[in-house]
């Protein structure tokens, strides 16, 4: 796996990833504590807030930039947005108010909903080839898992010895390293797409999404891993400060034990994948967390909650969750052409993100209004139905190369050569504007 590491371009951008990430998971940390000081036992509903401004941000910036991702240079792009988000990083330790907070989130997130889907849609253009993008979609994954493992085990040192504030200030330079990385390197430039109108280009990457089966499955399978992840990301701190009366560091190892588990299954996945195709590997981890919550939901009805209990729940969540989400990088490389990415990464980026904008809410209300039995309950039946959703939308047999008939084209247009019927890699765009075996 460490061997596409030897390509400079991907090894900087694979740096910055991970420099801005454990400045993410600082600020993580920081947010949960800034929260449950500033509201005490409504946290949960503030995170919940907060976690939903920045899925709005993201639900509603994302088409936007990556309809018009590749009419700017990626590398001035994405130094200018690391700045923005280390400025309003730079801001959060001096607030007072919680409208204050849900301002600057929804700053830093409006930045990231730009920055994360063009720098997605970059790695596989500096890796072209199927195998080491593969490769690099696992580390991308141990990158993330970085945010939930070494953050939250930094922030429990630094924790005690400074105040909470001060974790801010690691962000700032987490962002501000990505941004020194980023600039140090060439990235391929974007060959602009046809012209095309406004709605055109902003809609294009949900439009080609929701057209193929696959990525209607895949979007299915979002859900379930939002439903878990919420569960994790706004009631943990409730769960381990107030259920538990736990200190602040209990906090982070907490959110430690979710990234082990879903490092845990990144390590394994590209050995996994050769031999396996995605669609059960991501089924059996949806599977997997729907489990996990139901069976903490009878372990706490019959035993109460215990720390030990949690921690080991939180690792089997987070091993399911990063079965689902890490293949998923293959599946819209698979699904589109070059010049669509940007617009078909921004897409993933944004329908995902609004399936967190339902659980996120919904997993601080639940907690809030009906307590730990029926949050876990609720939180593994959504996560079920998604999987059952996924089940009938991506079909078992998925081959990339299909033979279909062109009735759209006429017979001497280019890409027929002659024959209406013919087979090839399929994907949705001009000339294929629906999945169908007849066009």
């Amino acid at each position: 796996m460490l061997e596409i590491l030897a390509d400079r371009t991907y090894r900087h951008l694979f740096l910055a990833q991970v420099v801005a990430l454990l400045g993410t998971g600082l600020a993580t940390v920081a947010l949960g504590l800034l929260a449950f000081d500033l509201a005490g036992d409504g946290a949960a509903l503030v995170l919940g807030t907060v976690f939903t401004i920045k899925m709005v941000a993201y639900v509603g910036i994302a088409p936007v930039a990556g309809a018009f991702a590749d009419r700017v240079p990626r590398r001035a792009l994405l130094v200018t947005l690391d700045l923005v988000r280390g400025g309003v990083a730079l801001a959060l330790p001096f607030v007072t108010q919680i409208w204050q907070v849900y301002v600057l989130i929804f700053l830093l997130q409006s930045a990231s909903a730009a920055f994360t889907p063009t720098f997605q849609a970059t790695i596989p253009d500096v890796l072209p080839e199927e195998a080491r993008y593969t490769r690099a979609l696992s580390l991308s994954r141990l990158a993330y898992d970085l945010e939930n493992i070494v953050s939250p085990t930094l922030a429990a040192l630094l924790l005690a010895v400074m105040s909470y504030n001060s974790l801010f200030f690691g962000t700032v330079v987490g962002f501000g390293a990505s941004a020194l990385l980023v600039v140090s390197v060439l990235l391929p430039s974007p060959r602009p797409s046809e012209p095309r109108g406004v709605y055109d280009r902003t809609t294009r990457g949900i439009r080609i999404y929701l057209a193929t089966p696959r990525l209607r499955g895949l979007l299915a399978l979002n859900l379930a891993a939002a439903a878990a992840g919420g569960m994790v990301l706004v009631n943990t701190v409730v769960l381990v400060r107030g259920s538990l009366g736990l200190p602040d560091s209990a906090l982070a190892w907490t959110l430690f034990a979710f990234g082990a588990g879903s490092m845990t299954a990144a390590l394994v996945l590209p050995h996994l994948l050769d031999t396996l195709p995605d669609r059960p590997v991501m089924f059996g981890g949806a599977a997997v967390m729907v489990t996990t919550l139901l069976g903490l939901a009878v372990t706490v009805m019959a035993a109460g909650l215990g720390w030990s209990i949690l921690l080991a729940g939180w690792l089997l969540v987070g091993l399911g969750y990063s079965a689902v989400l890490t293949p998923s990088g293959r599946l819209l490389r698979r699904s589109a052409h070059a010049g669509d990415r940007p617009a078909l990464f921004a897409a993933q980026f944004a329908l995902s993100h609004a399936c967190w904008l339902v659980t996120y809410p919904l997993s601080g209300w639940l907690l809030t209004a009906y307590g730990i039995v029926p949050a876990l309950i609720g939180l593994a039946l959504l996560a079920a139905i998604g999987l059952l959703l996924a089940a009938r939308l991506w079909p078992a047999g998925d081959p990339s190369e299909l033979e279909h008939t062109h009735d759209n084209l006429p017979l001497d247009h280019p890409h027929l050569r002659g024959e209406r019927r013919h087979a090839h890699p399929f994907v949705v765009d001009e000339d294929h504007p629906r999945w169908a075996s007849s066009l």
